[in-house]
């Protein structure tokens, strides 16, 4: 079958079409997608702009029109935290059925934590032991624990590249102050979390997913996408400390001159090297291996599992109509 995922981020709305079936791993089929920084849409009291909310629904179309063009049987659409943490949340998601008919289900952070933990156990397997995961995206940053394939613990922190970068790092580049103070900010916020895992034990693993750690670990010196999925790509405490001092230091134009940096990503990069060293500090590890899937990856495989035992899913009704035509 084909399968869409309709990914709400907080940096980029992304639908991504695959074909499997239940007990196959799944293989992209094409993808489209474009940078929008809802977090950038907020006004002073959270709201999402109507600015804003016209970019998200003209996405969705968009995202509704390739689906219906390339026969995906069923979509999958999700919103995390940028949608999740705004004022006027609820309002935007009835928008946006409003206008599409899709309905976009709201991930918690402990969901989002969970499904990307899915993921990763499944692209590492059962003999990689205990994995911890550390996500960082646009408006929050997630992390979980466990031995089996969903964590024992995931939780989630406001501490999203975009974000931390819109609140504290507005110069550019930023002043050694700004940067000292958010360094603090991110360490006070994370010292809680990762104290929910202390007596779980210590990770074989620690997997790093988010086109943030990508883009770090490509930096540092990993093998760039074109290389494949397979290539092990590593990102070492060390390195990360070295590079996030140089990065502080350029203003955003300059880092796009780095290897994997998009445009749409510079402003953020610093923030999110901050988030990523400090994470490895706390959590007392000294590399972070790069997962190539992730929280669309950790929906997909899911959905395929309830394939097994409920057979057949109808055809979702904002993509395939029974008779085979598609319909609004």
């Amino acid at each position: 079958m084909r399968l869409g995922v309709l990914d709400i981020g907080s940096n980029t709305v992304h639908l991504l079409l695959v074909d499997a079936h239940p007990g196959a791993r799944p293989v992209p089929f094409a993808s489209h997608k474009r940078p929008l920084s809802l977090v950038q849409y907020l006004d002073g009291d959270g709201n999402i702009t109507d600015a804003g909310q016209h970019e998200l629904t003209e996405f969705v179309l968009e995202a509704w029109e390739f689906a219906a063009k390339h026969k995906a049987e069923d979509l999958l659409a999700f919103c995390t935290s940028a949608i999740r943490e705004a004022t006027n949340g609820p309002e935007v998601l009835a928008r946006v059925k409003h206008e599409t008919t899709v309905t976009l289900q709201e991930l918690t952070g402990d969901e989002e934590a969970s499904m990307t933990f899915f993921a990763v156990r499944r692209w590492y397997g059962w003999g990689a032991g205990p994995i911890l995961n550390l996500d960082i995206g646009g408006g929050s940053f997630e992390m979980a624990f466990g031995q089996n394939e969903l964590p024992e613990v995931a939780t989630s922190v406001p501490l999203g590249a975009s974000r931390l970068t819109r609140d504290w790092l507005a110069e550019d580049p930023p002043s050694a102050k700004s940067v000292k103070e958010v360094r603090r900010y991110i360490r006070t916020t994370l010292k809680p979390a990762v104290k929910e895992f202390d007596g779980l034990g210590r990770a074989n693993l620690v997997a790093g997913t988010s086109k943030t750690f990508r883009s770090l670990a490509r930096i540092a010196g990993a093998a760039p996408s074109a290389a494949g999925p397979y290539v092990k790509r590593e990102l070492n405490a060390t390195d990360l400390g070295v590079w996030a001092q140089r990065i502080s230091a350029m203003k955003t134009e300059d880092r796009l001159h780095l290897p994997g940096v998009s445009e749409a990503r510079a402003n953020q990069l610093l923030a999110g090297a901050l988030v990523a060293e400090a994470a490895l500090e706390l959590f007392n590890f000294k590399k972070v291996r790069i997962c190539p899937w992730a929280l669309r990856e950790g929906l997909i495989l899911r959905r395929l599992d309830q394939l097994v035992f409920a057979g057949p899913l109808d055809p979702a009704p904002h993509v395939m109509a029974p008779e085979g035509s598609l319909a609004l």
